[in-house]
């Protein structure tokens, strides 16, 4: 699965000053994409749909 097409957005929760910068990339069929602003090349993670919802409700419970 590729990320063409990709919509990156910059996480509400991401603080630039402290240099902890986090985009997710939620417009693509049946994956989540999240990646290190600072390091676009670098590594991505995947989620499914499912995983990725339950990784959020986990950050915030």
């Amino acid at each position: 699965m590729g990320m063409t097409g990709a919509g990156w957005r910059t996480s509400s929760r991401s603080n630039s000053n402290q240099g902890t910068c986090v985009e997710v990339a939620d417009n693509l069929p049946g994956r989540v994409l999240v990646r290190d602003s600072k390091d676009r090349d670098g590594g991505v993670l995947r989620f499914g749909p499912v995983a990725w919802r339950a990784f959020v409700a986990g950050l915030r419970g």
